[in-house]
């Protein structure tokens, strides 16, 4: 572990680890967007003075202030502004709309909204008015600007809650969860001291900065010093001329932007994606071992997945001198702190990094128990090693006649078929058995669609038990995920075919 970045993770609070930052290395990139670059004494610059003219013109010390707002220099000043004044600030993912918004505004009871105005032909300044949001300013391409002499002193406790974050919509119901500027530095640290990184590296952020992964990502670009390429928007092949020109070495974000990096890397087979890039490290959603395999092998870069939730930033994380095997196999493992209980199958938390609860006190009850552990809902194990090993979530257990099927299981299988390009497994409502067993798959760039016969037959071949072989299948062009790091919403495709 680089004694700098631990020294830098023991700060009371986020702006003092940007101050401490930034007074090591001034003049060091920290944030690279087309032809911008900013250093880390910009960075702590120009948030003090966004911070000013916040201030000027009313936010104080737990004053709440949502925003929602696209992967751009600006929103990281405007969540560092906030920080310097010791708002509470309650990030919105920028692709949720007037339902969600209005819900996300009334819960946290915001007094200012910053938006960016009309963006990607949405008129974020309107859907404000129709919820009624107070104090609505736009934060796009400035920020409110002031003299940093008339500030009160930084928050000087960093245990306070100030970061309301949103579940991310794997259930109908997103609740309110209630963070510390020591809670998000916890998880960074995790995530920052696992990967092995230094500041010789070059990161990128292609997910929305408004995900908990967004102060995750600048912690460890804090403590270890190095830039990161913002994408305000990602898609690709069109986003590899930004990782080329930059010489990222390390990308990632989720399992769906690891398949994504394949499928493009498989149109050129021999020629390596982004020639810099030597990691690919996320977490957000289950990676199938076959993927793993299949990304080491043909993109000629190591690949480490984690495991965390919005409620824990980051639980464990894979490292690069982790075995392959525990990297195919495994999340990785908790860092010094972490405390992971195993009850009844059911993965358990307690730690610095573990959140305060939520918005509503009755599911905050109903989450902790006796000994002050956060219940999950995934099921898994931890290895002789230390490893953790999830193996579905409770919820997605599927109780056939009985007996329980690991839908992960299945997934994990059906993912090494040619005519899969992903799966999901779920349990669907039948009178017989209880629960029958439907795979839906989203067919592969160029391929046929598979029939019910073709993958059990596979899986027969694979060895999986025939009681756990999916009973009926649909196949689909996409499907349904969140905006954030594209997880499968299973609760949709149960609604559909239920």
């Amino acid at each position: 572990m680089d004694e700098t970045a631990h020294a830098l993770g023991t700060a009371a609070t986020l702006w003092e680890l940007v101050a401490r930052r930034a007074a090591l290395t001034p003049h060091r990139p920290v944030l690279l967007q087309g032809e911008r670059r900013l250093t880390f004494g910009e960075l702590r610059d120009r948030s003090e003075r966004a911070a000013a003219g916040l201030h000027a013109m009313g936010v104080r010390p737990g004053t709440v202030v949502a925003w929602q707002l696209p992967t751009r220099i600006e929103t990281v000043l405007l969540t560092l502004a906030l920080a310097r004044i010791g708002a509470v600030q309650s990030p919105v993912i920028p692709f949720h709309r007037d339902r969600e918004v209005g819900f996300a505004l009334r819960e946290s009871k915001a007094a200012y909204f910053a938006v960016p105005g009309e963006w990607r032909g949405f008129d974020f300044t309107a859907m404000a008015g129709r919820t009624g949001a107070p104090g609505v300013f736009e934060a796009y391409d400035s920020l409110p600007d002031g003299d940093p002499s008339a500030l009160p002193a930084p928050p000087a406790s960093g245990t306070d809650v100030r970061w309301i974050y949103w579940t991310s919509g794997t259930t109908s119901d997103p609740k309110g969860v209630l963070h510390t500027d020591r809670s998000l530095i916890a998880g960074g640290s995790c995530l920052a001291h696992a990967l092995r990184l230094s500041a010789d590296d070059i990161g990128s952020i292609a997910f929305p900065f408004a995900h908990i992964g967004g102060p995750d990502y600048l912690i460890m670009l804090l403590l270890y010093g190095f830039p990161a390429v913002l994408f305000e928007k990602f898609a690709l092949p069109d986003a590899l001329d930004e990782y080329r020109r930059h010489g990222v070495t390390t990308a990632g974000g989720s399992t769906a932007f690891y398949a994504m990096f394949l499928a493009e890397q498989r149109k050129q087979p021999g020629r390596k994606l982004i020639p810099t890039l030597r990691l690919l490290a996320g977490g957000g959603a289950p990676k199938p071992p076959g993927l793993h395999h299949a990304v080491v092998r043909e993109m000629g870069c190591a690949l480490t997945h984690g495991y965390g939730m919005t409620e824990v930033p980051m639980i464990t994380m894979g490292s690069p001198d982790d075995t392959e095997d525990h990297l195919a196999h495994t999340e990785g493992r908790p860092p010094a702190g972490m405390e992971i209980r195993i009850t009844d199958g059911e993965i358990r938390l307690r730690g610095e990094a573990v959140c305060k609860g939520y918005l509503d006190p009755v599911a905050t009850a109903a989450a902790f128990d006796a000994d002050g552990f956060l219940s999950t809902g995934d099921l898994g194990h931890l290895t002789d090693t230390g490893h953790l090993v999830i193996t579905g979530r409770a919820k997605d257990v599927i109780i056939r006649k009985g007996e329980n099927i690991s839908a992960k299981e299945i997934e994990d299988l059906l993912h090494g078929h040619a005519s899969v390009g992903d799966v999901a497994v779920i349990g669907l409502p039948d009178p017989e058995r209880g629960e029958r067993v439907c795979a839906v798959v989203e067919r592969a760039r160029d391929a046929a669609d598979p029939t019910l016969s073709d993958l059990t037959a596979y899986l027969r071949a694979q060895g999986l038990a025939v009681h756990k072989l999916p009973e009926q299948l649909e196949v689909v062009d996409e499907l349904p995920r969140n905006d954030a790091l594209r997880k499968v919403l299973k609760y949709k495709l149960r609604d559909r075919y239920a």
